[in-house]
């Protein structure tokens, strides 16, 4: 066989075993084989019979044989429709791939409940899985268990899986406090442009950690004479630049402060694990943390992370674009409070309940009730700010909503060095979006959306801009390679489907 095709066969497999929510261990008991033999098949490096290909196909209740290479996934979507009905927030993409890098802080047995079933945690488990930390999905698939090893293993890290996630830079906190030296390849995920990963550099220097970036590498070399003598002050309010301060101070044995940090939903979920884990956080929710670390962390902990309230802002979206009745449960309304303003004050016909708590009993969630409203263009321009400022994550859905109201608005995402290029995308489905410079649009509504045949751009929320375009665009679209979707969002296309959309996801045979 071509090396190529091994290639191919095993990428199926590997989609098809996570599909099952099996780890590898388990694929090799049923096939009766060594998990190695398993990660050989995956990564291509086994010559494999039909006969082995039909075994894997039955075990894993997967059609591969008669599949073949399955390809990139399509979604074709029947636009013009109305949703109806309510449904539920999952579990935040951004808190979830925070505690599975927390997780290597821990000595014990970790449980995440709830966790999202997406592609950006799946990379992330075959990291971990790699490099011998193990993990097993348990209680029907809901949850994840996460055992790590008393070894780590980095020179046998997947580093196909690790350049497909930005993610994979978190890791930095807690490894330093595990080795004196190693080597992660370079952080991927979003096509967003050059994001530079110097704050974080600044940052972990005062924990002893240097770092020289070669040959796609990082090579990381810890000086555990060298602590923090003073607050840290973060050159950026980035999330992930706070989440990995607070991971390489979890475990410092001492006090540290640090300032501008971010206090966005992600930052205070890992927070609020890390106390679960012993560690005490003041400031929680503020700019300036303060972490009384632990030289050792060896606990078995069950932890709930919070809803995602940029899943929430999508499918409010989602209502507004095709004009639709709908109620979004388990919001995050903390998070969502200036996004709510300002559409309150576009004219969305909106209601929510009282508030409640998350299942980690620290978040505030409401059920917000969506109906079908006359929107016209805001005053002020739309602009992301860290929190508690509009979401730099929501200001795409900002596009199709501005698409739909009456009158021009000004989006400037100054954040991402050419995400604002990628809302243009919407002129293919009949928006008219002007690009001013690569990081402002200005948008003109209202628009009469028309079916089209296009590529899903390469970043996560500009493709499910187009998505919710799509679906309220009278006839049928076809969205072509929506990986990048399935990054952050656990079947969004049957959820949707159950609230009316008809959305049928296909592959070229």
């Amino acid at each position: 066989m071509a090396d190529d095709y091994l290639v191919r066969i095993g990428k199926l497999i590997r989609d098809a075993r996570q599909h099952r929510g099996w780890t590898q261990s388990q694929l090799a008991e049923a096939l009766g084989t060594s998990q190695s033999a398993v990660n050989r098949i995956e990564r291509g490096n086994q010559n494999i019979s039909l006969e082995m290909i039909a075994r894997i196909g039955e075990a894993l209740d997967s059609e591969i044989v008669s599949l073949g290479y399955a390809g990139p996934m399509h979604l074709r979507v029947v636009g013009g429709r109305r949703l109806s009905g309510a449904i539920d927030v999952k579990t935040s993409k951004n808190a979830c791939v925070a505690l599975l890098c927390a997780s290597l802080l821990n000595e014990g047995r970790t449980v995440l409940r709830r966790v999202a079933r997406i592609e950006e945690v799946y990379r992330l488990l075959e990291v971990l899985g790699s490099i011998g930390v193990r993990t097993r999905w348990i209680n029907d698939g809901v949850d994840l268990e996460i055992v790590p090893s008393a070894e780590l293993d980095l020179a046998a890290i997947d580093a196909d899986a690790a350049r497909r996630t930005r993610s994979i830079i978190m890791f930095l906190g807690p490894l330093l406090h595990r080795m004196d030296h190693f080597k992660l390849p370079y952080a991927g995920g979003c096509d967003l442009g050059t994001r530079s990963v110097e704050p974080h550099m600044i940052a972990l220097r005062r924990f002893g950690l240097d770092i020289a970036a070669t040959e796609g590498q990082y090579h990381a070399q810890v000086d555990r004479a060298v602590s923090p003598d003073r607050p840290i002050v973060l050159t950026e309010r980035g999330d992930t630049v706070t989440e990995n301060a607070l991971l390489a101070a979890a475990r410092h044995d001492g006090i540290t402060v640090i300032r501008n940090a971010s206090s966005n939903y992600m930052v205070q979920d890992l927070c609020f694990f890390l106390e679960a884990l012993g560690v005490k956080v003041d400031g929680i929710g503020t700019t300036t943390l303060t972490v009384h670390g632990v030289p050792t962390i060896d606990v078995d902990v069950d932890y709930s992370p919070s809803e995602d309230p940029v899943e929430a802002m999508s499918l409010v979206a989602a209502a507004v674009v095709t004009e639709s009745e709908l109620t979004v449960r388990r919001v995050p309304i903390e998070f969502l409070e200036i996004e709510l303003a300002v559409l309150e004050e576009m004219g969305l016909d909106h209601d929510r309940t009282p508030e409640y708590f998350a299942d980690n009993g620290r978040t505030r969630l409401v059920d917000l009730s969506v109906r079908p409203s006359k929107l016209e263009a805001p005053i002020d321009k739309i602009h992301p700010m860290p929190f508690p400022g509009l979401n730099i994550d929501n200001v795409p859905f900002f596009a199709a909503i501005a698409a739909v109201a009456q009158g021009q608005t000004l989006i400037h995402d100054w954040v991402y060095d050419n995400r604002a290029i990628y809302l243009t995308d919407l002129n293919r489905l009949g928006g008219r979006l002007q690009l001013l410079d690569p990081h402002r649009v200005l948008v003109e509504g209202p628009t009469r959306w028309r079916a089209a045949e296009m590529m899903c751009p390469p970043a996560l929320r500009p493709a499910v801009v187009v998505l919710l375009a799509m679906m309220a665009a009278e006839g049928t679209s076809v969205l072509r390679n929506v990986y990048v979707i399935n990054r952050g969002y656990e079947d969004l296309a049957e959820r949707l489907n159950s609230i009316g959309a008809q959305i049928e996801t296909f592959r070229d045979i």
